[in-house]
């Protein structure tokens, strides 16, 4: 019976056992460590001389030139990437909203940790990610990962002694591991957007193509983010990039744009019907922003004939604008049919100041992203999939804009889709709004944002109460259940007892065991009584764990015969009876001691 082990997995083992299905014959064998009594801890390793004869025409030697993309301290962040986490989630219950029902959450943590743990419930998983990581701004990071080195350092090994380099290289380092898992967690046919300016733009397609491919990459979207204005040393800038990158390009559905999105929607005759008015059109289209009354004019009679007639069968409308003039727009039945996006977007940041404002939140979050833009892209991307249970996640969440769009799109299609938002808890400056508000970080205003977003989606849509998922389970990174004498002491030292370190509850180990086994820790939690004993059930019953005291084999036999996927105990003393009644009653049961 195996135990819980007190880490993630190891990606460099994983990538050991891939070489050495394509090339067995460079398997070997390691000494990787002693055991207290001198022997070697022998694991299985590659032959990286075989490995280089087998590949030996394929094979860019060191002093050959080559293209590539390096930087100081890439090895160490592939390194990073590819090792486990010894950490673990714990539950907040008193923060969270509908802890019990809903399949939505929110980790506070450094995010490398929290995707790391999430690896194992959720690899392949996820359908769309959106990030907006912090821009490089030249200061200090708050995702070191421990890789500041000094100036003297720097220019000792790249022999570029500018600040400038320095920080891009500090920046690359904090993005490349995490966007290495992230793209792991990704279904085939899901996407990633990445929302940067032009500081990091050109790096960021540099190591996005190395991660996922530069035949995945779907677009560079550009978003238009403000209308003029402003000071500058040379350029006003009035926009930011939006990357657009598959997971496999091949099983990837292009963005759709609905019609609802490029036009106003109207009823005629019974039926439903969208006005093709979007400001592209309004800019570029045939007949631009020139009005009805004004064709003649500019556009000479052909043009207005043209219009009359299709205004006659129904095909154009006249748009009434404000100043007592019509605009024309084409008529169209709303259908579950959609154009593909165009490469420029216009969501102006002063919007995402009025989403925040209209929740109570004024000045609490510098720039946050306008929640038109994060419905547009969510909505693009899951469109024919949205009642499937979709998941979105967003790994730098700040003010949990993705969530509240999450919430917002599932409110007005009647989509089923979930949200995983990961939000390290950055302290809010005291003398900022935010403080003065009670926000303590960044976490907080994000978990306050979506408790406000959703209280107001149920107010304006009360038919959608006990229906739509406005709940959020609220967790956050934390280190291990285990004490370090665990890793310190023999199990003939501890008598075989797990040391749990103080102030750990049930729930805790129960996550813990939740992560281990790849149950999401979004699954619906039960608490029954068994034989007198309370027992967690998990996921309908994909999951059962016992931490209540002392084990009996009746509580077993109760748990055994629900013939669970997976079955979770405390109690070593009783292993062989543990094993016994499950091969009688449910063999096929993973089951798992702490």
């Amino acid at each position: 019976m195996d135990k819980l082990k007190m880490h993630t997995r190891d990606k460099t083992k994983d990538n050991i056992k891939k070489i050495a299905e394509l090339f067995p014959e460079v398997l070997t064998e390691a000494a990787k460590g002693f055991l207290p009594d001198g022997s070697p801890i022998v694991e299985p390793a590659i032959n990286f001389d075989a490995l280089c004869a087998e590949l030996s025409d394929a094979l860019a030697g060191s002093g050959e030139e080559r293209y590539e993309f390096t930087w100081p301290g890439k090895k160490r962040t592939m390194m990073l990437a590819r090792a486990p986490t010894y950490k673990t989630i714990r539950p907040r219950r008193e923060e969270s909203v509908n802890f019990d029902d809903t399949e939505n959450l929110f980790i506070e943590g450094d995010n490398l940790e929290a995707l790391k743990l999430l690896q194992k419930a959720y690899s392949g998983k996820i359908k769309v990610i959106y990030i907006d990581p912090p821009y490089n701004t030249g200061n200090e990071f708050i995702y070191t990962d421990d890789f500041r080195i000094s100036l003297r350092d720097y220019i000792s090994r790249c022999g570029q002694g500018e600040y400038s380099g320095r920080m891009h290289s500090d920046w690359l380092n904090m993005m490349y591991p995490r966007l290495i898992v992230a793209r792991d967690l990704l279904r085939e046919d899901g996407v990633i957007f990445v929302s940067i300016d032009d500081t990091e733009m050109a790096n960021t397609v540099k190591i996005m193509n190395e991660i996922f491919g530069e035949r995945n990459k779907v677009a560079e979207l550009v978003v238009i983010r403000s209308e003029g204005g402003g000071i500058a040393k040379q350029v006003v800038r009035g926009h930011d990039y939006l990357l657009v990158y598959a997971k496999n390009i091949s099983k990837f559905t292009p963005l759709a744009r609905p019609k609802e999105i490029r036009g106003k929607v109207i009823e005629k005759d019974g039926e439903k019907y969208w006005i093709q008015e979007d400001w592209l059109r309004k800019k570029f289209s045939k007949y631009g922003s020139c009005h009805y009354e004004e064709i003649l004019e500019y556009k000479g009679e052909k043009v207005k004939k043209q219009v009359d007639e299709k205004l006659k069968k129904g095909e154009y409308v006249l748009v009434p604008k404000p100043n007592g003039m019509h605009i024309v727009g084409k008529l169209r039945n709303i259908k579950k049919d959609t154009s593909k996006f165009y490469s420029v977007l216009k969501h102006l940041s002063a919007t995402g100041i009025k989403d925040l404002a209209a929740l109570g939140l004024d000045g609490c979050f510098d720039y946050p992203k306008p929640l038109s833009l994060l419905k547009e892209i969510i909505l693009g991307a899951t469109y024919f999939t949205a009642c499937e249970g979709d998941i979105v996640l967003d790994f730098f969440a700040g003010s949990a804009t993705t969530a509240h769009a999450v919430m917002q799109l599932n409110a007005e299609d009647g989509g089923n889709r979930k949200f995983i938002m990961v939000q390290l808890p950055e302290p809010c400056g005291e003398q900022s709004v935010a403080y003065k508000a009670g926000f303590k970080t960044v976490a907080d205003i994000g978990k306050e944002r979506i408790r406000r977003a959703g209280k107001k989606i149920l107010e304006e849509r009360p038919e959608l109460v006990g229906k739509l998922d406005v709940g959020f389970r609220v967790l956050f990174v934390d280190s291990g259940n285990v004490m370090d004498a665990y890793f310190t002491r023999s199990r003939e030292e501890t008598g075989g007892i797990i040391f749990i370190k103080e102030g750990r509850t049930h729930e805790d180990l129960l996550f813990w065991a939740m992560l281990e086994l790849g149950v999401p820790p979004s699954g619906k939690i039960s608490m029954l009584e068994l034989a007198g004993k309370k027992v967690y059930e998990v996921d309908n019953g994909k999951l059962f764990a016992f931490f209540d005291g002392q084990l009996t084999a009746e509580v077993v036999k109760e748990i055994a015969c629900r013939q669970p996927d997976y079955a979770v105990f405390c109690d070593e003393g009783a292993s062989k009876k543990i094993e016994q009644i499950f091969a009688d009653h449910s063999p096929s049961t993973k089951v798992k001691l702490l």
